[in-house]
């Protein structure tokens, strides 16, 4: 028996717009994702058919006739584009790109972490140091999206608000800031709980007795510095204790910074009995000053870094300080991939790590206190 068809019905669907929302603009994979009640990344493993995902059958029919809905009709859609023959075999790529590599451990730090969380899923991390160079940067990105990313996560190494570039905005593929975040809140962004750290720091030393705490400062233009200040100065405020700007130093996140600014604190007619060292490299300096001038840490002074380096474990004494969360940070943009995004056009907050504080032997009671 052959089955009756209503032409008009035919002719309806044809007129159909094929890839607009109903707002007219193009249908991308967040208007995917909402449909669905998935994630963004999610919809890019699905529709670029990515190898190794490990998704339901359920999830993927679900996707796909959420897009077939909206009307989504990109080639690599049609076709569910196969993986690109130079990554055959492999669990599904994710891009890296970070501006700077080598200026600190704290972008390395960050990588393992996203490539622990990547490779525990059976995704494969693709990583490209980019400098923030204008030409190049995008040139960068464009390689990586040419080798078949599901998704990018972009980081700065110093810890900021950004202007996102353009091209950002313009990916297929779910995108998640590092580091950095924009004004927008177009984006998922991660970055350190720096004003939060700053108060533990300072807390942790008005809980051994000192009110006379010093702090010496990274530069002054830097977030993280800003930050760090801030959570010093509510420290003092909450514990009653008057904010004395003598006892504040400028740095620069050196050695030979914290040095020099710790020669100029033991100069004061009243002087410390705790300094706050906003970085390790800097509690280095401060400790060569404070040994030159014949003085022992704690007993005489207590000293509080911040970044946990490798070296602070092996100064003596160990250095107490703050961890930076960079791997975690790390771990987070790659589990970032599996939430959904905000209902409607909604803006994606900002999440904070903590910096947990790590209690060594540089810090002790004031002289005379238990």
């Amino acid at each position: 028996m052959s089955e009756t068809r209503d032409p008009a019905s035919d002719t309806a669907k044809r007129r159909k717009a094929p890839a607009r929302t109903a707002k007219g603009g193009r249908v991308t994979m967040t208007d995917i994702a909402r449909a669905a009640g998935c994630s963004q990344a999610t919809v890019s493993f699905v529709l670029n058919n990515s190898p190794g995902i490990r998704l339901s059958q359920q999830t993927r029919e679900r996707v796909i006739d959420a897009a077939r809905s909206l009307g989504y009709t990109a080639p690599a859609f049609s076709a569910l584009r196969k993986p690109v023959p130079a990554f055959e075999g492999l669990d599904g790529v994710i891009g890296f790109a970070v501006d700077q590599l080598a200026t600190s451990p704290e972008a390395v730090v960050a990588i393992e972490g996203a490539r622990q969380a990547s490779w525990n899923a059976g995704n494969v991390l693709l990583v490209a140091q980019t400098m923030g160079d204008a030409v190049m940067e995008p040139r960068a990105i464009a390689a990586l999206t040419k080798r078949g990313i599901s998704a990018l996560i972009y980081m700065t190494i110093f810890t900021r608000e950004i202007t996102a570039p353009d091209f950002l905005y313009g990916l297929d593929i779910p995108v998640i800031l590092l580091n950095c975040y924009t004004s927008d809140y177009a984006f998922p962004a991660v970055v350190p709980s720096e004003i939060a750290g700053g108060q533990s720091s300072t807390r942790h030393l008005i809980g051994h007795g000192h009110r006379r705490i010093a702090t010496i400062t990274g530069e002054p233009w830097m977030q993280a510095a800003q930050d760090r200040l801030k959570g010093y100065r509510r420290a003092l405020a909450t514990a009653d204790i008057p904010f004395d700007p003598e006892l504040v130093v400028e740095g620069d996140w050196s050695a030979s910074a914290g040095y020099a600014a710790t020669v100029k604190l033991l100069a004061l007619k009243d002087r410390p009995t705790a300094i706050f060292c906003q970085n390790d490299r800097t509690a280095i300096g401060c400790y060569e000053a404070l040994k030159e001038a014949g003085l022992h840490i704690p007993q005489d002074i207590s000293v509080v870094g911040y970044d946990d380096e490798e070296i602070a474990r092996h100064l003596f004494p160990p250095l107490t300080t703050s961890i930076l969360p960079h791997m975690a940070m790390g771990q987070w943009a790659i589990e970032q991939l599996e939430v959904p995004p905000p209902p409607g056009r909604g803006r994606y907050p900002i999440t904070k790590l903590e910096c947990p504080l790590v209690e060594r032997d540089s810090v002790t009671a004031v002289a005379g206190q238990t």
